[in-house]
């Protein structure tokens, strides 16, 4: 029986609990080309060494036609996974939207003091406008 390519990665994706989305923002291809390619006997060597990369998985075990144990030992170390890559990016979204947040809280602040200062009359201390 013949290796169907796009059915061995669906089920590896699927068994490490990877997120189709997660694989192919890390492959930097739309869901439906991830969805395309499961459906695909065969597949581009570069595109299963992307995936692998992304899983951290290695596939010569099930294509070792195609690649050596090695070729996934070195990339392991250097690339970042899909969950790790995600899990930045929604720390980075988390710490921009709470400076943002303190920032609108001192632009407030900033407009309530400076509104009291021009408020206040001549020689009580103010910085406002004689």
């Amino acid at each position: 029986m013949e290796l169907h390519y796009g059915q061995i990665i669906e089920r590896t994706i699927r068994r490490k609990g990877y997120s189709i989305s997660e694989v192919a923002r890390f492959v930097k291809v739309n869901r439906r080309s991830v969805y395309y390619w499961f459906d695909q006997q065969y597949l581009k060597k570069d595109i299963i060494y992307q995936i692998g990369l992304c899983l951290k998985h290695d596939f010569s075990v099930e294509f070792p036609h195609l690649f050596k144990s090695e070729d996934f030992e070195q990339d392991r170390t250097e690339k970042k996974s899909a969950a790790e890559l995600a899990g930045e990016q929604q720390m980075q979204e988390y710490w921009k939207n709470k400076y943002l947040e303190v920032l609108e809280k001192y632009n407030e602040l900033l407009i309530k003091t400076a509104v009291v200062g021009w408020d206040a009359k001549p020689g009580e201390g103010s910085s406002g406008p004689a």
